[in-house]
């Protein structure tokens, strides 16, 4: 029997998985990584384990792409016997993509007790299928570990008892404070050709980049931006496809946007901790621009983490070309505020859900010992 089965599958779910797999054998808990294979690009899953130094998988799903719905299908099937193989104490799923509500929904009906990292985000737009996901994860899982406070509120409005929620912070930002320097002494934009001042956009999200309009919108903006400042763009493989498909490729002026593939975490993190400013629809990039001090101009109507924005260095200005440009101008000319580092957001939260976790586990066995 295993004590912690740890699911991952998207490239945003590694960074969080990460710190709680090293503190759970600090903790004295046994541990198993599944990777569902949600996101099976080297660029966005394989080069994550080398640059964080998680395990190889004890488990690989190859589930790949699909709709919503064939994916969290296949997901279902193929985890369902792991499962039953690893028979676990907890399972703990992160962040809020199609693994995360797969995996909790064959743990839940097999009556397994899970936890999730990152529970209580809301964005209340349930366009986003991670609205959906996330809060079918919270209302099936046991422990729910928060990185903000406004988490827990969002959770007992839904009615779930305060006993299952626990603030532990940020997971992502163990990740990043711990990568930090490595990442900055790559030099990602020197290898990239870029010299002096920049900015950085990443797209990804379907509802901006599988929308025409939207998508032309938002890299006619970029096009603008990059007449005042060089823009970085690692390019997301959905995003790349889409601009083929809409005819993108020549409509666009790229002479001052640096267009690379998606990048390693390292590279990434560099990146952006090195930019004037970022432009992002990512809600992970949110969160480490706000503890980095870097100005971050979100590109979506609403956002799960308000933290960032009250706290941090983040403003929501939608998709509407002339509110990205005013945001973007404002960033470059530095007008908005410095940004603070959240409760709890001090590279700890690892050890924390490990430390609950252990001692929920060790309770029970000593006293099915007991009983025994």
């Amino acid at each position: 029997m295993t004590d912690l089965l740890v699911v991952a599958g998207a490239r945003p779910n590694f960074m969080k998985a990460a710190s709680v797999l090293e503190a759970a054998g600090r903790a004295g808990l046994t541990s198993a990584l599944v990777h569902t294979g949600q996101h099976y690009d080297a660029e966005l899953s394989d080069v994550f384990f080398a640059e964080l130094g998680l395990p190889e998988p004890d488990a690989h799903l190859g589930v790949g792409s699909g709709t919503h719905a064939e994916q969290t299908a296949k997901i279902m099937t193929a985890f369902e016997p792991e499962l039953r193989r690893f028979d676990p104490a907890v399972v703990v799923v992160v962040g809020d993509v199609n693994s995360t509500l797969a995996c909790s929904l064959v743990a839940a009906k097999e009556h397994y007790p899970i936890a999730h990292v990152e529970a209580g985000l809301r964005c209340h737009d349930f366009h986003m299928a991670e609205e959906i996901n996330r809060r079918l994860c919270d209302h099936l899982s046991a422990y729910l570990f928060t990185t903000s406070r406004d988490a827990r509120e969002n959770l007992l409005r839904e009615g779930i008892p305060d006993e299952r929620i626990e603030f532990v912070g940020n997971t992502m930002i163990d990740t990043l404070l711990r990568s930090a320097d490595a990442a900055r002494a790559r030099g990602a934009a020197g290898s990239l050709g870029v010299s002096g001042p920049y900015a950085l956009l990443t797209l990804h999200r379907p509802e901006n980049v599988d929308d025409e309009g939207i998508l032309t919108g938002l890299l006619r903006a970029a096009e603008e931006v990059s007449r005042e400042i060089p823009l970085v763009f690692p390019l997301h493989p959905r995003t790349n496809e889409r601009i083929d498909r809409f005819g993108l490729r020549d409509d666009i002026d790229w002479s001052r946007i640096v267009v690379c593939p998606s990048l390693g975490y390292l590279d990434f993190l560099g990146l952006l901790a090195e930019a004037t400013f970022v432009l992002t629809d990512s809600g992970g990039v949110q969160e480490e621009a706000t503890v980095l001090g870097i100005p971050c101009v979100t590109l979506r109507e609403s956002t799960e983490r308000p933290i960032t924005v009250e706290a941090g260095t983040n403003v929501v200005v939608g998709t509407r070309r002339e509110d990205v440009l005013a945001a973007a101008k404002a960033a470059l000319r530095r007008e908005g505020r410095p940004g603070q580092i959240p409760e709890l957001w001090d590279g700890q939260a690892g050890e924390r859900i490990a430390a609950r976790l252990a001692a929920e586990i060790f309770e029970l066995e000593g006293t099915a010992s007991a009983s025994a």
